[in-house]
């Protein structure tokens, strides 16, 4: 005990002096709160880069942990290291090869790891990444992507092209991939810096796959290893952060490192939505975040969506009613949610809009049977269509399938209507061709005939290699779908950024996130 106090008044935290003989009582005066020593432990740790020392002081209850993060968070720089520091209201997923159910882990892929091909902002033609170009024979079979001889994994070690190889070759034998690139026969090295793809049938949707986020390619030994402008350091559930890769083949982030601090106790508080709905991102002290301003906000490309089981229990001019139930009423207007958090849509995406039939008074059935995932607006809107079919004399029972897709439901069989979310990518068409040929939701609800047909129909349209032919030929694929009542679209999200002063080159992009590495934040004022 003498030590730890000498140790305390040596730090200037209190004052001790004790006096001789038993039973002598010493002096102590305390200096300093421990709410500050707290802080200032918290700082020197942040400073050093001791991000898990930092956590083990954090583990407070809500109230003093909410004060004690509120300097932190935000745009600072710490020990002259420019570093984001986001707070994030759920634990996040383990990043792993294939597709990934969360916008967030989505976007992390993407911030970590590099494919051969990716997309940039504002263009939805895919550009070089780890290939610097490539070349495609007359007849569409053969392409040939030829790489950077520059690639460093975020270790420091050189790429080789062999390892790409491997690692494509990897997500080939993954299920949802398999049908991805159903078109793929072989990958092959065919010079030490070139990788040689050679098609069964052509798919000028092939530059598009390999950019997407499900196609970055990791470290075959390694799986956290990427090449990508961020490098993964820590990865808990209370925080994960990136650092910037030294050796990236593109441009340099300007940032040093991101941080999402995970606390889900903090937006159990009364904060807002800013801070607690995934659409919605703030960046900046807990305190502060009612007074955070918006600096890019935009309307999603992606989209919730009924799905309705034709030929079951619904008929053609059935499944046509309940779709004029939903857009002819107020239901979606009227869904008890918070404002501007949703806008009803009429469209799959912008220009295909969906069809408009006569109105129809046939009877529904006594019963039905709706499956919802994920997001939560899901809920309310589950249960506004069930106490409005009621009072059509309707009883629509309700099952929740607790996931952000579809993958291990195993009542998707039973069910006469579905509802998911359907995130967008940077490629809107090509995203939503991957999911009529990928998402279990779909031989489910079509059956193995009109599923085989679809998918026919998918590899004409792959076939063309103009783009916007490409696209108008999926377009009207989607059309029939719609025509048909099979599928609807409901709303659209409301994506929003908010962050204090000081975080500049903060840009919505498709999935409602920000490159991290175009943001910056200007040096401190002396």
């Amino acid at each position: 005990m003498r030590t730890l106090l000498g140790q305390m008044q040596s730090s200037g935290w209190l004052r001790w002096q004790s006096h001789a003989g038993r039973g002598k009582r010493g002096e102590l005066y305390l200096l300093v709160t421990p709410e500050s020593v707290r802080r200032e432990m918290l700082e020197q740790a942040l400073n050093a880069g001791q991000q898990e020392d930092a956590l083990a002081l954090a583990q407070l209850e809500p109230d003093d942990l909410r004060a004690l993060l509120n300097p932190f968070l935000g745009g600072l720089w710490q020990n002259d290291t420019p570093t984001l520091r986001i707070p994030y209201y759920r634990p996040l997923e383990p990043l792993r090869a294939g597709f990934l159910p969360g916008r967030a882990e989505q976007h992390l892929a993407g911030q970590i790891f590099s494919g051969l091909t990716r997309f940039v902002s504002g263009n939805f033609q895919p550009q070089g990444d780890v290939a610097h170009h490539w070349d495609i024979s007359p007849d569409g079979l053969c392409w040939r992507f030829h790489l950077r001889a520059t690639l460093h994994w975020h270790n420091g070690d050189p790429v080789t092209a062999g390892q790409l190889q491997a690692q494509l070759q990897h997500l080939l034998t993954l299920s949802a991939l398999q049908k991805f690139f159903a078109s793929v026969n072989t990958i092959e090295v065919t010079h030490p810096w070139c990788l040689t793809f050679t098609l069964h049938q052509p798919d000028y949707w092939l530059a598009h796959r390999l950019a997407s986020y499900g196609s970055r390619l990791a470290h075959p030994q390694h799986p956290t290893l990427g090449t990508g402008p961020f490098r993964l350091v820590t990865f808990s559930r209370e925080l994960v952060r990136l650092e910037s890769h030294d050796y990236y083949h593109l441009n340099h982030p300007l940032l040093k490192a991101v941080e999402y601090w995970i606390t889900p106790q903090l937006f159990e508080q009364d904060l807002g939505t800013s801070c607690r709905h995934p659409v919605q991102i703030a960046i900046g002290k807990v305190d502060e975040l009612r007074h955070l301003q918006p600096v890019s906000n935009s309307t999603s490309l992606g989209f919730c969506y009924l799905a309705l089981r034709p030929g079951s229990r619904l008929n053609a001019a059935q499944l046509r009613r309940v779709v004029q139930i939903i857009h002819h009423s107020t239901l979606l207007q009227t869904l008890p949610l918070d404002e501007n958090l949703i806008t009803p849509s009429r469209e799959l995406l912008p220009g295909w809009q969906m069809p408009d039939w006569p109105t129809q008074q046939v009877p529904l059935p006594e019963k039905l049977t709706l499956l919802y995932h994920l997001p939560v607006e899901l809920h309310t809107m589950a249960e506004q269509l069930r106490l409005h079919l009621a009072t059509l004399g309707c009883e629509l029972t309700v099952i929740f399938h607790d996931g952000k897709n579809w993958e291990g439901c195993t009542q998707l069989a039973s069910a006469d209507m579905m509802m998911g979310d359907r995130l967008i990518g940077e490629a809107p068409q090509s995203t939503l061709e991957q999911w009529l040929r990928c998402d279990p939701l779909w031989p489910s609800l079509l059956g193995a005939s009109a599923f085989g047909h679809l998918q026919a129909t998918l590899d004409a349209v792959q076939r063309q290699p103009d783009e916007e032919s490409r696209n108008r030929a999926l377009q009207a694929v989607f059309y029939t779908l719609m025509d048909d009542a099979v599928l609807t679209p409901l709303f659209n999200y409301q994506y929003r950024i908010s962050a204090p002063p000081g975080v500049e080159g903060v840009h919505l992009n498709t999935r409602g996130w920000f490159d991290f590495a175009e943001a910056w934040l200007p040096p401190p004022a002396r």
